[in-house]
């Protein structure tokens, strides 16, 4: 809650010119189930519910204001244009504005959003900074817990949510918070129009199509940061990179794997265990060597996005890339369970694109196979699981196809549209149950293998149905090594 007794008009002056009485708001919120006496209830139109509909019966519920897009044929309402964007104006009002009291960075992209945040929280951390962290693998409000993402909570939660921890940031003291920028977030206005001061972009490839509806719409979605930024740090190796470092040309920081940019990297080494590159800053004319713990051309790209956008803030480029040495990797993001005579890798990679960054890595410090075990997730964009199987059978040496969170859809019918963007050149095994799919590719490994379980990473549950069931696939694959005796 806010500092003090909190009065409507200090957060909604709408009110006032409304003659709506001036009384004590006890929360702000857009759910029918969290309203209570002197609560103000926001109106919001979703896909299956509309919160007009509700206004009425709100306000008998105590609700002491509603906010709504329309009339709503109540008396003590206040219309407006987007009630999205009203409800992050009022809650960041109730909170006592706690953006104002650190320093908002973002992060928008179809793949590499957690890894670059965490970069730049690790960074940020190591030169003495308090750095909040909200995103997909965990949200850190400087308390000293860590808030977990689980049982589908999105990459950003629900504005209500937000700004609660947004509040608990500022009053832990923290000087910054990096946040991942979902599309859905910023198409939806819980970020509201903060002031972010430096917004960071690595990569625009298929996904959320099911939510957006077209390529164009998905970007649109993702560029709405880069309005609300002082500094954009843009990747432009990437097609829409190269549009926005155009579009907001008088704000750009570029930087690239490939060629020349503000910020480029040159004499890039891989191993299984890492990378290191020469990192370059033309604007300045200097240069340093980085060593990060995860392989990957696109984790350099990630490791360039997150020392330009600390830089930017004013730090030195040298220093935060000794900070960066010291990262241990990130949660679900190539992560090794197991090494052994084979090796067990597990990432998050659920798209075709990420499925071909990842896979093409591995490959190249493969020994023996590359054994790849994923699927595609129920209930969302239908048309990339034959582009998804088409990606791991030109990139691995054997597929083994099972299911990913399938939620309300039949698992087999998703394996075989998986499947349909096969062209049978590899082995190919096709396990419904996860569990098993796993244990399968662990009996079939060999000297020198590697087996990539993609599409969870961090994620330590299955969405079947509208179940959350436990599923950790480091504990499932340690379970079934110590059964075999390793």
């Amino acid at each position: 809650m806010g500092e003090g007794i909190i009065k409507l008009y200090d957060i909604c002056p709408a009110a006032e010119a409304a003659g709506i009485e001036n009384t004590e708001v006890t929360g702000v919120t857009d759910d029918t189930r969290e309203v209570t006496e002197g609560s103000i209830f926001v109106c919001i139109k979703g896909a299956n519910f509309d919160g007009h509909s509700a206004a009425r019966k709100m306000l008998d519920s105590g609700a002491q204001l509603v906010v709504a897009e329309y009339d709503t044929g109540c008396e003590r309402q206040v219309i407006v244009k987007n009630t999205r964007l009203e409800l992050a104006n009022l809650l960041s009002r109730f909170y006592s504005e706690p953006t104002k009291k650190f320093k908002l960075l973002a992060v928008t992209g179809t793949n590499g959003k957690t890894t670059t945040a965490h970069f730049v929280k690790h960074i940020l951390t190591v030169l003495g900074k308090k750095c909040g962290c909200i995103g997909t693998a965990g949200n850190d409000t400087c308390s000293g817990e860590l808030k977990p993402s689980q049982h589908g909570t999105p990459t950003v939660p629900r504005a209500t949510v937000l700004y609660e921890w947004f509040k608990e940031m500022a009053d832990n003291g923290a000087d910054y918070c990096i946040m991942e920028a979902s599309s859905q977030a910023l198409d939806q206005y819980r970020i509201g129009n903060e002031k972010v001061a430096v917004a960071g972009f690595t990569n625009l490839t298929r996904d959320h199509l099911d939510y957006h509806g077209t390529m164009e719409n998905y970007f649109q979605a993702k560029r709405r940061v880069f309005t609300m930024c002082k500094t954009a740090v843009v990747n432009i190796d990437d097609e829409y990179g190269r549009r926005l470092a155009d579009e907001f040309s008088d704000i750009a920081v570029t930087y690239s794997v490939s060629g020349k940019a503000d910020i480029y990297a040159g004499f890039i080494k891989m191993n299984a265990h890492g990378s290191s590159f020469m990192i370059v800053n033309e604007r300045e004319h200097r240069a340093c060597r980085v060593d990060i713990p995860m392989a990957g051309l696109y984790n350099v790209q990630n490791a360039l996005c997150a020392i330009a956008m600390v830089t930017a803030l004013g730090y030195d480029m040298t220093e935060c890339a000794k900070a960066l040495a010291t990262l241990d990797g990130v949660d679900g993001r190539m992560n090794v369970v197991y090494r052994g005579d084979f090796t067990v890798i597990t990432d998050y990679a659920h798209t075709d694109d990420a499925l071909i960054k990842v896979l093409s890595t591995l490959k190249a410090v493969t020994k023996g196979r590359l054994i790849c075990v994923f699927g595609a997730a129920g209930d969302r964009d239908r048309e990339k699981r034959p582009m998804m199987g088409k990606a791991a059978e030109e990139n691995a040496d054997m597929l083994v196809i099972t299911s990913d969170n399938p939620a309300h859809e039949n698992p087999d019918d998703i394996i075989k549209a998986v499947l349909s963007g096969t062209a049978g050149t590899k082995p190919c095994k096709c396990i419904t149950d996860r569990y098993e799919a796993i244990e399968y590719a662990l009996d079939i490994a060999g000297k020198d293998d590697v087996i990539a379980l993609c599409g969870k990473g961090h994620e330590t549950y299955q969405i079947i149905g509208d179940e959350y069931l436990p599923f950790c696939e480091k504990d499932i694959v340690k379970d079934i090594m110590k059964r075999k005796g390793n």
